[in-house]
């Protein structure tokens, strides 16, 4: 059996730095997240059919990669991510991206607050509203009542609170 646990929340929160931390020391796989070489990809302004495309993309590398996870496996976004996003973005979502996330895909989310220093990128778009956005991806976890723990803290701090997390997973998973 392979536990999947997915990273979300706000932009530059660390979800790739932390994705690719907890892999190393589970020893495991990560899935990177699909739409930073996909826009990188585009070579022009995405439009809101490429976040359905990037919703598809993601989830099909997942189903991949996932028979090769060691036990876990970590996911540097998900569905929620896109959601939000297209919501935020668009005003709207694609049905399919609604309907895939009803679906039961992850056994516990890490919502990182956005308590680090935002870090510029020309993929990130909304510096002032991460607090917002927070709420927001908390909301709608309390809404499609997924179990999840909130990630604080910057560096070594950040990772051992995501490993604490993790662990009472493992712990749990094994009874």
């Amino acid at each position: 059996m392979i536990l999947k646990i997915a990273l979300t929340g706000p932009e530059s929160t660390g979800k790739t730095t932390l994705a690719e931390q907890l892999a190393q020391h589970y020893n495991t796989l990560w899935i990177p997240e699909r739409a930073r070489t996909y826009l990188a990809e585009l070579k022009k302004p995405y439009k809101e059919k490429d976040l359905l495309e990037i919703a598809r993309q993601q989830m099909a590398m997942e189903d991949e990669l996932t028979p090769q996870a060691n036990g876990l496996l970590f996911c540097d976004t998900e569905l929620l991510v896109i959601k939000i996003w297209s919501q935020v973005k668009y005003g709207h979502v694609h049905p399919w991206i609604v309907e895939e996330l009803q679906k039961k895909r992850y056994d516990h989310y890490l919502l990182l607050s956005p308590d680090l220093a935002w870090e510029p990128d020309p993929q990130r778009e909304h510096p002032h509203l991460r607090e917002q956005m927070f709420r927001l991806y908390q909301g709608e976890l309390k809404f499609l009542k997924r179990p999840y723990s909130i990630i604080q803290g910057e560096g070594e701090e950040r990772l051992q609170a995501a490993v604490k997390a993790v662990d009472k997973l493992l712990k749990t998973a094994k009874k």
